[in-house]
């Protein structure tokens, strides 16, 4: 059974890597194209931080949280969401493809379907989101005084990674929902571009139902917030405990079975447009 599952995960990632390949090609045939995309898109992501520049221009301090940790936040949740809408990005389009009948065609071919989703027209131009969220936790690392155990340091490329998994794993569940919806690109968006900007800000501006509801409904608490309460030697919000900075592994590999889990029931139920 686990050979299975392991031969049926080397397919997937083969298959992704054939078709991003190829749309690649298509991209670096327009270079300057590219590039002006890229950092279109570097440019548009980081008006979301120079509008918290102008906030911290008129206070010291938002929520009792100081520039340098606010862009702790703001780098680690632009970042590990940037690396999940580069790899699964295109999973919002799903919907579309529903609606037009030309999911049929992907069912036909012998490719895993969700790879050839989640690679469609994979957009390398993502990359200027990255590159953005990257600075800016680059800067705030450097500006925040931090003891730096040896945990602290561990915990921060695990909140990204893990934060991106439960990004990508939101991105699976939104597409699911669409064999359902069909017309809910909107519905999914919400919670990956809306999660990402709400992340951005402290827990505690926030209410604390919503508190409640990223971190035990829909645990987008567990990309930032949570590990980084740790880094940064803060309370928690809700009165968890400490060792809730190391779950978020956890937190993405049930996120991402969920997940799974929804897409295969999705992809069960789904009937042709017969067209």
């Amino acid at each position: 059974m686990v050979f299975v599952e392991r031969s049926r995960l080397v397919e997937w990632v083969r298959a992704y890597g054939l078709i991003a390949a190829m749309w690649l090609r298509s991209t670096m045939a327009y270079r300057a194209s590219f590039a002006m995309t890229a950092f279109g898109n570097f440019a548009a992501t980081a008006f979301d931080f120079v509008a918290i520049l102008l906030m911290f221009s008129h206070v010291d301090a938002l929520g009792g949280y100081s520039l340098p940790e606010i862009a702790l936040l703001y780098g680690a949740s632009g970042t590990a969401f940037g690396l999940a809408d580069l790899v699964m990005g295109s999973m919002d389009r799903l919907g579309r493809r529903v609606r037009d009948g030309t999911l049929d065609t992907l069912l036909v071919r012998p490719v895993p379907v969700l790879a050839q989703v989640a690679a469609d027209r994979f957009a390398l131009r993502r990359l200027g989101r990255i590159t953005q969220g990257a600075l800016v936790l680059g800067y705030a690392l450097v500006a925040l005084d931090v003891d730096w155990t040896p945990l602290r340091v561990v915990v921060v490329p695990l909140m990204l990674l893990s934060g991106a998994s439960i990004f990508a794993a939101v991105f699976v569940a939104g597409a699911a929902f669409q064999f359902v919806a069909q017309d809910a690109s909107e519905v999914q968006n919400s919670f990956t571009y809306g999660g990402n900007t709400l992340l951005q800000y402290p827990p505690s501006i926030f209410a604390k139902d919503l508190v409640r509801g990223v971190t035990f409904v829909v645990p987008l608490a567990f990309v930032n917030w949570l590990p980084a309460l740790y880094v940064l030697g803060r309370d928690y919000p809700l009165d968890l405990p400490d060792w809730v900075a190391f779950l978020p592994p956890v937190v993405a590999g049930l996120c991402g079975l969920l997940a799974g889990l929804a897409w295969r029931t999705g992809l069960r139920a789904y009937r042709s447009t017969g067209s």
